[in-house]
C-alpha cells in the first residue's frame, strides 16, 4: 500500500541477495528519473505472501503466486536483458497509477 505518494515495490528472487539487488537498483533509478517516490523491499520468493499486503507491486525473478491481490511482474528481463526496457516501462506505468 502506498504511503502518501510513495509506492512499495517488493522484489523477490531465490535468495534475496544478488539478483534482487540488480532488479531493485534498476527500478529505483527508473523511478527517480520519472519523479516517482518508491521504497523497495527485497525478499526470497517464499516470503512474498508476507510482504504482499503492504505492496503496490511485486517484481519476481522466480515464480510467485499472482493471486496476492497485487500486480506481479516477471523480472527475468533484468537478468537476460531481453525485453528489459519494456518490462521497466510496464513497471513505471503501474507505479504511476493512483
Amino acid at each position: 500500500m502506498s504511503r502518501g505518494n510513495e509506492k512499495v515495490v517488493v522484489i523477490a528472487c531465490g535468495t534475496a541477495i544478488a539478483t534482487s539487488t540488480v532488479v531493485a537498483t534498476a527500478i529505483e533509478e527508473a523511478a527517480k528519473e520519472q519523479g516517482l517516490r518508491i521504497r523497495t523491499i527485497q525478499c526470497k520468493a517464499a516470503e512474498v505472501p508476507t510482504y504482499a499486503k503492504d505492496a503496490d507491486l511485486i517484481v519476481a525473478t522466480t515464480p510467485v503466486s499472482d493471486k496476492l491481490g497485487v500486480p506481479v511482474i516477471k523480472g527475468m528481463a533484468f537478468l537476460t536483458g531481453v525485453g528489459r526496457d519494456e518490462v521497466l516501462n510496464e513497471i513505471m506505468e503501474i507505479l504511476k497509477k493512483e
